[in-house]
């Protein structure tokens, strides 16, 4: 016996991601998702494309990543993030950057205190 493949039409997806149907056009459009299609044109998604849209709802609504970013993202598969992908930042990334700046300054300053006193 031959099991089917689960197909959603694009009201049905959208319901699951919970998104509005030209956001799944627009994305589909965007992150280059082609969609099987009828005879009559009515697209047709499969599992595996809902995991896909799922993950660009992930990246741009709850991680805050612009489209340009979501590309680059989805292309690394999950390579280190940087913050100009983003459009947000967390506390916690903030934090870190503004560490990491701190002890460069310091760095420097050090640095330069030494170099004055060989003058």
């Amino acid at each position: 016996m031959k099991m089917q493949r689960r197909q959603f039409r694009i009201g049905e997806l959208a319901k699951q991601l919970g998104v509005e149907r030209f956001v799944v056009r627009f994305w589909e459009k965007e992150f280059q998702i082609s969609a099987e299609r009828s005879h009559g044109g009515q697209r047709f998604y499969e599992e595996k494309d809902l995991e896909k849209f799922l993950k660009i709802k992930e990246l741009l609504y709850e991680r805050g990543f612009t489209i340009s970013g979501a590309k680059k993202q989805l292309k690394s598969n999950g390579s280190k993030i940087y913050a100009s992908q983003k459009t947000t930042m967390t506390h916690a990334e903030r934090n870190s950057d503004h560490t990491e700046i701190e002890e460069g300054i310091k760095t420097i300053k050090n640095g330069l205190i030494r170099l004055k006193n060989l003058l």
